[in-house]
């Protein structure tokens, strides 16, 4: 359910390409992953699209997507 409807298709098809751009496309260029700041650099650059209840989670989960880590974590570190 998104925003009190149920999502579509569409929506998700839609979703999964922001996603991709914002760890794996131009966006992650701006955010440059995996170089120190790279969250916070996330966190203003989506910032500006959504709001400050979300952009944190976000940002966590786009971390773990193009870096396979938590914010916090290196890749190859050991949990």
């Amino acid at each position: 359910m998104t925003a009190g409807r149920e999502a579509t298709p569409g929506d998700a098809a839609s979703t999964e390409r922001l996603m991709r751009y914002w760890a794996e496309g131009e966006g992650a260029a701006k955010i440059q992953w995996g170089v120190a700041g790279d969250f916070d650099r996330c966190v203003v650059e989506l910032g500006k699209y959504v709001g400050p209840g979300v952009v944190k989670g976000l940002c966590a989960n786009l971390h773990h997507r193009a870096t396979g880590a938590w914010p916090g974590h290196a890749a190859t570190e050991q949990h």
